[in-house]
């Protein structure tokens, strides 16, 4: 398993320092954000230079970017911020080679104006799955184009909230380029052990062809996001129905502060070998 941490974790916006905290937080890989760079997370540029220091800080810091943060809202209400979205991605796209990554993460949007995070109810309306395919047909355009992958992840709060959403997009699509980002906490909200367990178990035989990274944080009792290890999801079983299904990607915990990010190393090195995984 190669575990990983978003970068924006922590505090900086030069990738060397960044990524130096990465790897002494005991970890080896990192799911990197241009915020780390000084920029926005999608900008409208990416100077050269800037692209090869970060891939030059992850050799540094002996860190392997296993891709870049993406998101925007691809069914907002208003479409020409879908359309600035597609450009931005574009360029990240373009730099990904520099960079060293191959694999970018979206979000499949929400009809909140606001929030792209953010559950509305109009997110289940015929209409909105239109819109999540025309633009995911636009993104894979580009993916096609760059040489890249695509990641989605069910997320209750968006257009694609359920495995069963995103095995629907994946074979409407077609594209070997569409993959899945799969964070067992997003799958559920409230649920007792038992029910927890199934559904996870669920989602990953439901797209086990197509996982290509995990995200790891937590839920406490009151469902309420946490640091993984804190909360009550049973990450060696998570760990262990990801193996037998052959996923052998990286693992990338979010959510956490960087003072937790060591602790939550060791947490999930040692889930890991429960699960039989290292």
């Amino acid at each position: 398993m190669r575990l990983g941490i978003f970068a924006k974790t922590f505090e900086g916006s030069e990738p060397g320092a960044v990524l130096a905290q990465v790897a002494a937080a005991g970890y080896g890989a990192a799911h990197f954000n241009m915020a780390c760079c000084g920029l926005p997370a999608m900008p409208d540029a990416i100077a050269p230079e800037v692209a090869a220091g970060v891939a030059r800080a992850a050799r540094a810091a002996g860190v392997t970017i296993v891709g870049l943060s993406g998101t925007w809202n691809m069914i907002h209400p208003d479409t020409a911020v879908r359309d600035a979205g597609m450009r931005r991605l574009a360029v990240l796209a373009g730099a990904c080679k520099a960079i060293g990554t191959g694999f970018i993460t979206l979000c499949t949007g929400t009809r909140d104006p606001d929030d792209q995070w953010r559950a509305h109810p109009g997110n289940h309306a015929p209409d909105a799955y239109r819109d999540l395919l025309f633009s995911m047909e636009r993104a894979v355009a580009i993916a096609d184009q760059h040489g890249v992958d695509l990641g989605i992840e069910p997320e209750l709060a968006n257009v694609v909230d359920s495995a069963v959403k995103a095995r629907r997009l994946i074979d409407n699509i077609g594209s070997p380029r569409l993959k899945i980002v799969l964070d067992a906490a997003n799958l559920f909200e409230v649920e007792t052990a038992e029910r927890r367990r199934a559904i996870v178990s669920h989602a990953v035989d439901l797209l086990a062809d197509r996982i290509a990274m995990a995200h790891a944080k937590d839920r406490d009792a009151s469902g309420t996001f946490t640091a993984a290890g804190r909360g009550v999801i049973d990450f060696a079983h998570v760990f262990r129905a990801l193996r037998d299904a052959g996923f052998d990607g990286p693992v990338v915990t979010h959510g956490l502060t960087a003072a937790d990010a060591p602790a939550t190393a060791v947490f999930l090195s040692n889930a890991a070998r429960q699960a039989g995984w290292q």
